[in-house]
């Protein structure tokens, strides 16, 4: 088969996922996922488990090992079968703490300690790489299989290249598609279709060529087992002990690889999938194991002696002539493989940014405010990290010759990561599991990971001197990496596997009883546990003493949460208390749900420290630790209910204390506005009185009749705006209001009131920016009233800002059936005292004593825009006044 036709269909399935990938972020976008949330599309994301590792060296594992490659399969199938109550938990877990990675969950679940955080993303990153490697090495290799000229296929033109290419395209890939933007869920749609599609064609390549070899080489199953009875394999004797603790090893990872744990808890938009996942994907796995020995047999007889047995996949149907079957077995190893770097990368990098980053970041401005948009710091901490941790795959590959270190990097990265299982396991389960416990155990469990087994596995003289391998350290015997405490005869895997989980569960629990926990993980203890019993909210670990004004936090939560899921978060926390508006009060229950909120896009440990820089030094209450110590069914219960009527009495009496404050406020503005009413009309009125008495004493030059007569029509206009302006809002609060509904163009109304608002201080220069395609759209709706509101907000914009450099900004976003514009300038804005009355009819924020207006405009917006089905609010915590406009595409006719 030419090799340039590979090429091409490498890029064609490249592309093709892409095109996947990229219409199901616009369908889920748009709210219409629908099926791509299936249980069947969650667990085919779950096969990202079956990497090249799997797809071509489980057929060269058996070849060498005997049935020892089945233990891969068997640890995965025993805890989604057996304990899928354990990942129901961890996904009941992370949904309500909007866990984003598996160091997220270890740092959340001991007080939110960064520390914990950055000790879990290292050991990742360091068991990952090297695994990474091994995948861009299984891609490169199976491009060297098609255009080697011999005929075990280890000859690869320019290897090298070919392994730049894989790591720029995959490092493109996972930032278009997985750094796109932050979710709340930290979720990933499109990557996560993209994944289930590739676990169809690599199921399908693999079941295709073992089909060909018991039917299309071997003459049926009946045949293959007589081949297997005559090979080397029937002489294969199980170890006990390998393959026991090779089944322990992979149930471990498929629990704690980062990639398992994004797919299986950060990806998953519905517990009820796991049960679904519990038969399906050992099923999966069963099928991806079915043929593995038979293809492992043919291919030993068929192949050359010294052929490479992790290649056979490729190679044995190359041998026959099937170009098309081997091309299909390609793209299967390609999609194994390039599925694992993908997801692997996008969790690694969240790790790393929301743990080694950011906390960096904020550390760096202790004590200042969080300035600018801090979403951008994230998406490109994200994508650095990305292409960081994928070089680094790279150079691992390069620099280890691909062959000796990476011959069971598998295995050894499942061991360095099983490292993190006694503080998962302890901190679910066991309310005893402390911090000091937790790291303890994780270091040590690592420290001798990496020395028993990750760095003997660069060979003799690598990193580790064959001086230290045979003799010690220092000639100390017992301390030999492979032989620790003097025990010897174990296989190396396995030693190293019992001595790094063993002393690490051991000085974990040692630690978690010699310490005890602090409040905040005392509070998260009792969350985790009782995950099954409580919902997200219930621990609380803010003081409400002490903490910041809600637009504080509103800032912050736009520039992490974008504004529109800002606002509509605080909108609706505001309506729970009994609020209207977007600033709810900062009691300390809504500043624990704004930090679960933020969590989801920056982890919990950096969403605490950010908010603890705002809202002041976290403190847990008597009452929470009370919580937590009393763990009665009844007094939780009667605890719950008072909570709840405590609740209601909180929400009725702020709501009766706003009305109060609103009552009083506005029987002062009624006041001044019937002065400034009286004060309007006597103005007026006396002109005109004036001057009509001097125009009928006669005997006036004729231009002085022309000036008085001018003051006194001018003087009529005047009195005649104030008058329609008090009818109109009168007719508007009525409903009465008759509407000319039309299609119009929704720029063209924005130029109209721009045209008839440039005469309010026209000296002043005052720059509008706009987004004209934005603005493209067709309303049907009343076109003079909206008109009119467009022209309010604009006029009062050049009146009232008073920047040195005054600006406005007009953006506009269509999302469903609704339009949205909003106004913003950079002035000073709108005093918080202020705004909840400048939407008032007796309102007025300037002095009242000077002329020019009584305070009517933006109360007869309000109405406008209540009797066009939609809505006008002010925008707290723009740095300016802001003003959103929403209202419907489509305004209906009102029934007769």
């Amino acid at each position: 088969m030419p090799f340039n036709l590979l090429v091409i269909a490498a890029l064609s399935y490249v592309i093709f996922l892409f095109s996947v990938a990229f219409v199901v972020e616009r369908r889920a976008a748009l709210g219409a996922a629908g099926w791509l949330r299936s249980p069947v599309v969650y667990t085919l994301s779950l096969s990202v488990y079956c990497t090249a590792w799997t797809f071509y060296g489980a057929v060269g594992y058996a070849a060498r090992s005997g049935l020892e490659y089945l233990t891969i399969y068997l640890g995965p199938t025993i805890v989604f079968v057996g304990w899928w109550w354990v990942l129901r938990k961890l996904v009941r877990i992370g949904r309500q703490h909007h866990v984003t990675s598996i160091a997220d969950l270890i740092s959340s679940r001991y007080g939110k300690s960064n520390l914990l955080g950055v000790i879990v993303t290292v050991m990742c990153v360091t068991a990952a790489t090297p695994y990474i490697a091994l995948q861009l090495q299984s891609v490169t290799l199976s491009f060297g299989v098609f255009a080697s000229a011999t005929a075990d296929g280890w000859a690869k033109p320019d290897g090298d290249a070919t392994s730049v290419w894989v790591t720029a395209g995959l490092a493109v890939f996972t930032i278009l598609f997985g750094t796109r933007n932050l979710d709340a869920n930290e979720q990933h749609t499109g990557v996560v279709t993209a994944i289930a599609v590739e676990a169809v064609v690599k199921l399908v390549a693999l079941v295709a060529v073992g089909a060909f070899v018991v039917w299309g080489i071997a003459d049926g199953p009946r045949d293959i087992l007589a081949r297997i009875d005559a090979s080397d394999l029937a002489e294969w004797h199980m170890k006990p002990s390998r393959w026991s603790g090779l089944i322990f090893l992979s149930a471990a990872a498929v629990i704690c690889l980062p990639r398992m744990f994004q797919v299986l808890v950060v990806e998953n938009s519905d517990e009820r999938h796991l049960a679904t996942a519990s038969w399906a994907f050992p099923l999966y796995v069963m099928l991806m194991s079915l043929f593995v020995v038979p293809i492992a047999v043919v291919g030993l007889e068929l192949m050359p002696e010294g052929s490479n047995p992790d290649l056979f996949v490729l190679t044995v149907p190359l041998s026959q002539g099937q170009g098309g079957l081997a091309m299909l077995a390609f793209l299967g190893g390609f999609s194994s493989a390039t599925s694992m770097v993908i997801v692997a990368a996008i969790a690694l990098a969240t790790m790393m940014s929301n743990h080694i980053v950011m906390p960096f970041w904020l550390s760096l401005r202790a004590g200042k405010a969080v300035p600018g948009d801090v979403r951008r710091l994230v998406l490109l901490s994200r994508r650095l990290s990305i292409v960081a941790i994928l070089a680094l795959g790279y150079f691992y590959y390069r620099g280890s010759g691909g062959s000796a270190a990476l011959a069971s990097i598998g295995l050894i990265s499942f061991v360095g990561v099983a490292q993190i299982l006694p503080a998962m396991m302890g901190g679910i389960f066991w309310r005893g599991a402390t911090r000091t416990g937790a790291i303890l155990g994780l270091c040590i469990g690592f420290a001798i990971w990496a020395y028993a087994l990750f760095l003997p596995s660069f060979g003799t003289d690598g990193v580790l001197s064959a001086q230290v391998l045979a003799h010690g350290p220092f000639g100390i015997g017992w301390l030999r990496p492979q032989a620790l405490f003097g025990v010897t005869g174990i296989d190396p895997l396995i030693h190293a596997l019992f001595w790094s989980i063993a002393l690490n569960t051991l000085v974990f629990c040692a630690g978690s009883l010699l310490t005890f926990p602090n409040p905040v993980e005392r509070v998260q203890a009792a969350a985790f546990i009782n995950a099954f019993e409580s919902e997200p909210g219930n621990a609380q670990g803010w003081s409400a003493q002490g903490a910041a004004g809600a637009e504080d936090l509103l800032v912050m939560a736009q520039r992490i949460l974008g504004d529109d899921e800002a606002l509509a978060f605080f909108e609706t926390q505001a309506a729970a208390q009994g609020k209207s508006g977007y600033l709810p009060d900062p009691t300390a229950g809504f500043v624990e749900q704004l930090e679960r909120r933020l969590a989801g896009s920056v982890g919990a440990a950096t969403a605490h420290a950010m908010i603890a820089q705002i809202a002041g030094r976290a403190a847990v209450s008597v009452e929470d630790l009370m919580a937590v110590a009393n763990e009665a069914a009844q007094i939780m219960e009667y605890s719950a209910k008072l909570e709840e009527q405590q609740d209601t009495l909180t929400r009725t009496a702020r709501q009766l204390r706003d009305a109060n404050d609103k009552l009083t406020q506005l029987s002062v503005q009624k006041d001044a506005f019937l002065s400034q009413i009286s004060h309007e009309l006597r103005t007026p009125m006396t002109s005109i009185w004036a001057f009509s008495e001097i125009l009928t004493e006669g005997d006036l030059p004729g231009e002085l009749v022309t000036k008085y007569g001018k003051i006194i029509h001018d003087e009529t206009k005047r009195l005649t705006r104030l008058l329609d302006d008090l009818l109109d809002l009168s007719v508007l609060e009525s409903g009465t209001v008759q509407l000319n509904l039309d299609l119009s163009n929704l720029r063209g109304m924005i130029d109209r009131a721009m045209g008839a608002a440039s005469h309010t201080r026209p000296e002043r220069r005052f720059v509008i920016y706009r987004d004209l395609p934005a603005e493209d759209i067709f309303l049907r709706t009343d076109s003079d009233r909206l008109t009119q509101v467009f022209i309010n907000l604009i006029s009062n914009s050049r009146k009232y800002c008073n920047a040195e450099n005054p600006e406005l900004r007009i953006s506009v976003r269509r999302k469903g059936g609704r339009v949205t514009v909003d106004f913003i300038d950079n002035g000073s804005g709108i005093p918080k005292d202020k705004q909840a009355l400048i939407f008032e009819k007796f309102s007025r924020l300037t002095d009242q004593t000077k002329a020019g207006g009584a305070g009517l405009g933006l109360a007869i917006c309000r109405e406008v825009m209540a009797n066009l089905g939609g809505t006008i609010t002010y925008l707290p915590g723009q740095w300016g006044a802001a003003f959103r406009v929403s209202l419907p595409l489509r305004l209906e006719d009102r029934p007769k």
